[in-house]
């Protein structure tokens, strides 16, 4: 039995139609799925790292846990930039786009210029997606130059108004993560929100307003300080 089969096999035999109903409680959409956990598919994923053949394969099949393994199991090197846009047009659900995002697409060699790109789109998902990338990528990615954070920040403000709830609830994320990176992306960050709050948006509000309140508190002032000694 090759690969794609025994995968297959697994998803459907640790599914659980119970967690169907749950799954669609919290916005996550699909076509079909076999309610599998998250442990239970990055477990699954472990034993196909760097598959990138794989990967593509377990995409084509349009299975909701297949494709959390595709982009687990995914080499990012092999990644293109015509496969990341043949995916992403295929996300219909805010956990497929963000795992995407978040375990895939930032470790490839056109995060950046895919981040900035997709936040200009229309669709909610491909917008979302570009802030889900900001957002994963002033966490994680160290090559980012000053400028390049200065370009998400103008994104985030020009954005902040859209009222779409997954697209707003990212460029809140984005934001916050900035603004957690270091004390002068701190201070930009709230200088971006307090801008933010000014405008005739509910959107635009909830999102300085939350972004501000993150801003103040113990956790994040240890966050900075934390990733400051980290710097020095």
């Amino acid at each position: 039995m090759d690969e794609l089969k025994i995968i297959l096999q697994h998803i459907k035999s640790n599914g659980n139609p119970a967690n169907l109903a749950g799954m669609q409680r919290f916005g996550i959409r699909f076509d079909e799925a076999f309610g599998c956990n998250i442990p239970f598919l990055r477990s699954l994923a472990k034993q196909y790292r760097n598959n990138h053949e794989l990967a593509i394969e377990l995409w084509k099949t349009g299975i909701h846990e297949a494709r959390i393994v595709a982009f687990l199991i995914d080499d990012p090197l092999k990644v293109t930039k015509k496969q990341m846009e043949l995916w992403l047009k295929d996300v219909k659900s805010w956990d497929v786009c963000d795992g995407l995002c978040s375990n895939l697409f930032r470790k490839t060699k056109f995060a950046l210029d895919k981040a900035i790109e997709w936040s200009y789109r229309k669709a909610e998902f491909e917008k979302r997606a570009g802030f889900v990338m900001m957002a994963v990528m002033a966490v994680h990615d160290k090559t980012l130059l000053p400028k390049d954070f200065d370009v998400f920040l103008k994104r985030i403000e020009e954005e902040s108004a859209d009222e779409r709830n997954f697209v707003k609830k990212a460029v809140n994320w984005a934001l916050r993560q900035i603004g957690k990176r270091d004390y002068v992306l701190h201070a930009k960050a709230k200088k971006c929100a307090e801008r933010i709050k000014k405008f005739d948006s509910k959107s635009a509000q909830w999102i300085a307003s939350d972004a501000l309140r993150e801003f103040s508190t113990e956790t994040t002032q240890r966050v900075l300080k934390r990733r400051d000694k980290i710097n020095l």
